[in-house]
């Protein structure tokens, strides 16, 4: 589900240390005996991995279409059922009933000034062998649009966020009662029409620009990578800022027999009908246009004047959907543990694809399936984990996480008793290693990264990043990577089945995985092929087999540790880094309205007018009121000493005993869970993580210490406060969990 990979890399801004690849260094959560053992026995998995294999899954898994409720999709579970078994997993399919729109009637023309029906379809190239199975393929569509038929001007409105309808008012344009084409980028697709929505319109059409996605990246598919003339971007636009999963089941696991609110009922379901075009159909729409030139950095790359209107274009815009209950196929494997059976280390990646589904999300789904079999090679050696390790294979993620926060909120209670971390990856490429996670485990995985060789530069993955870092980051990131050993992992926002995990439950989560030289605009079309990916993606597969190494050592260090691999300096590093950004950011508010108002005071707004325009008389901003963040800076204060505290205690915690050793790790992977609040975010009780959440208008974007950040953005100064008290209270807490761990150990 996740954007395309070169704008995660941008936006997690993941870097890690330059350390080289040296195995004698310790290793978090071993002794000096226990970090040789692992080291041996992360050599031996490493052995085991073979890239023909992530190969001959793919073409298997990616011969038909195999979205959720398709006859293919059904049998790729069953596929990997048969082959997690066959590794010696104790193997089973859980069952999901969720909501799944389909299309019955799509129609977009232009019928003012001149006449144009778009084509809305991708057709099928003799270079890609899969792309003319039609009947198979779900066409086009934006799943959980409203039903609609509509006619209206037209209006461009750029990417469709809340700072283009700014730009918009100021240029006197009003989108109340008409259609809005939008480009997709600079932010999540459902962002989109719920924004149209609120400003009035009703409807709305979304296209990818060549600028972007397209000719002007690159030849176009079937010549080189990227988006042709016909393709088009399937995808969700369920509203998930409130929450993700069965929008009939809020909160609660989607069973057979579960209750569920009427579609039309559900909150999460789009108001509008909204469709996604091709630049080839968009183009007629675009030449129609009239009204003001858009502003230059509104143009994309077509052979056109881009104007913004609205009108003279109209256009007829008609949708319906089946609405029906689809069962949604999860695929869980597991190896108990030896020691630990009640603390389960969760790794997983979707199997449910738009189409064909080979970068998005098999290539990260068959590296899951070569990790399983190369621990099922472990196994036969003699060795066990001590503790229990589960695969997961989601199902039902496109649409909106649905397969994995069903099964999450289905078990809430025990994943919160037992759940040790969740360890995510979606689509696959090359190039750089990127991760987003919880920062109570940064430190773990740059050691990770440090003990992971990249398949095309001969040195460690995390030494590659950190050259690329030092090149192309920002100074920041550039001085950072030169003075801190461990450099930072990105936040995770939403976009992919890590969400449930994390920002439900407080599960501490990672998501990982490789790009960055693998671009392409194949993405949710019928051309994430195969034949696209063999071509232009991971070729030869080795970067599919460093996910793998990756994510196996991931797993076996979490699965064996002695004391498990948290680290809590880095998070309060970072959780300081995130104040001192809020406290700029009232700081700037304050600034731009007292140099406004001061400018209105002194008349000087008339003076830069235009005087052959009529002059309105800007309205005063209001003033900036002076935040208490003294509970905030206590709080972090508490908690960077407690991690410390930790830091110091911790060394030699090898040598407890067997009961104060499950009584630390118990403290310690379940301090996340103090992260968490009972009543979530405002209007969106489903978040309840405090340090991270997806933004109320970024959608998969990231919005840290969310509470207070968005209040801020809103203007809303009583709900910032009470979301300083809320993080405060929040931090205090979870360093008390970090007090009882260094009580144990003293």
């Amino acid at each position: 589900m996740r954007h395309h990979l070169p704008k995660i890399l941008l936006f997690s801004g993941t870097v890690f240390c330059a350390l080289n690849p040296a195995f004698s260094q310790s290793i978090l959560g071993f002794d000096a005996a226990g970090t040789q053992k692992e080291v041996a026995l992360e050599t031996k998995f490493d052995q085991q991995l073979k890239a023909e294999n992530l190969r001959a899954h793919m073409k298997r898994m990616s011969a038909h279409p195999h979205h959720v409720g398709s006859p293919f999709g059904k049998e790729v579970a069953e596929y990997a059922l048969g082959l997690f078994k066959s590794y010696g997993f104790d193997a089973r399919i859980d069952i999901s009933y969720v909501l799944f729109p389909t299309p019955k009637t799509r129609i977009v023309e232009l019928v003012e000034p001149t006449r144009f029906k778009a084509s809305l379809v991708e057709p099928g190239l003799k270079e890609d062998a899969t792309s003319g199975q039609t009947k198979e393929q779900l066409p086009t569509y934006h799943a959980f649009s409203a039903d609609g038929d509509v006619t209206a001007e037209l209006v461009f409105v750029n990417y469709g966020i809340p700072e283009d309808y700014e730009a918009l008012e100021k240029m006197g344009i009003d989108v109340k009662g008409k259609i809005v084409l939008a480009k997709y980028g600079n932010s999540w697709r459902g962002i989109k029409p719920k924004v149209a929505a609120e400003n009035g319109a009703i409807g709305c059409i979304i296209y990818s620009d060549p600028k972007e996605d397209g000719f002007f990246q690159g030849d176009v598919y079937p010549k080189g990578a990227y988006k042709n003339e016909n393709g088009a971007q399937r995808g969700s636009v369920l509203d998930m800022p409130l929450y993700p999963g069965d929008p009939l089941t809020p909160g609660y696991g989607a069973t057979k027999d579960a209750k569920r609110l009427d579609h039309k009922d559900a909150p999460t379901i789009m108001k509008i009908p909204v469709l996604p075009i091709s630049y080839g159909d968009a183009l007629p729409l675009l030449k129609a246009l009239g009204g003001e030139v858009a502003p230059a950095s509104w143009r994309g790359a077509l052979p056109i004047t881009y104007h913004v209107g609205p009108g003279p274009a109209k256009v007829h815009l008609k949708l319906e959907f089946n609405w029906d209950v689809q069962p949604a196929y999860n695929v869980i494997a597991t190896l108990q543990g030896s020691e630990y059976p009640d603390e389960w280390v969760i790794r997983g990646n979707h199997h449910d694809g738009w189409v064909y589904g080979a970068n998005d999300p098999l290539s990260g789904a068959v590296a899951v399936l070569e990790e399983a079999r190369a621990l099922g090679e472990l196994m036969k050696s003699g060795w066990k984990p001590k503790r229990t390790i589960v695969y997961a294979l989601w199902d039902a993620e496109e649409p909106g996480l649905l397969g994995s926060t069903e099964w999450v909120e289905e078990r809430q209670k025990e994943l919160e008793d037992k759940a040790v971390a969740y360890l995510n990856s979606d689509s696959n490429g090359r190039g750089f290693l990127y991760a987003g996670g919880s920062h109570t485990l940064e430190k773990f995985l740059n050691q990770v990264a440090r003990d992971v060789t990249d398949p095309q530069r001969n040195v460690s993955v995390a030494d590659r990043l950190r050259a690329k870092v030092l090149v192309d980051g920002s100074p920041k990131a550039k001085q950072e990577a030169r003075s801190r050993s461990d450099l930072r992992i990105g936040a995770l926002g939403s976009g992919s089945d890590y969400t449930p995990f994390i920002q439900h439950l407080g599960i501490a989560s990672m998501n990982l995985g490789f790009g960055g030289e693998d671009g392409g605009g194949e993405y949710h079309s019928i051309y994430d092929s195969y034949d696209h990916y063999t071509r232009f993606k991971d070729t030869d597969f080795s970067y599919g087999i460093a996910l793998a190494e990756v994510m196996g050592r991931c797993v076996l260090r979490l699965a064996d540790a002695t004391v498990l691999p948290f680290e809590f300096q880095n998070f309060a590093n970072t959780v300081q880094q995130y104040a001192t950004e809020i406290k700029q950011s009232v700081e700037t508010l304050r600034m731009q309205a007292d140099d406004h108002n001061k400018l209105l005071a002194e008349n000087r707004f008339q003076l830069a007018a235009d005087p052959k325009e009529p002059f309105t008389q800007p309205e005063p901003k209001s003033t900036v009121p002076y935040l208490n963040f003294a509970p905030l800076d206590n709080a972090l204060a508490t908690l960077e000493k407690s991690a410390n505290d930790y830091a110091r205690a911790s060394n030699g915690a090898e040598k407890l005993s067997t009961g104060d050793l499950k009584k630390l790790n118990e403290i310690l992977y379940k301090s996340e869970r103090y992260l968490t609040h009972p009543e979530g975010l405002p209007r969106r009780d489903w978040f309840r993580h405090q340090i991270y959440a997806p933004g109320f208008y970024t959608g998969y974007g990231v919005k840290t210490l969310p509470m207070i950040r968005e209040a801020i953005e809103q203007s809303n100064w009583t709900e910032a406060e009470a979301g300083i008290m809320r993080v405060s209270e929040t931090l205090t807490n979870f360093a008390g969990q970090v007090d009882k761990a260094v009580s144990l150990m003293k």
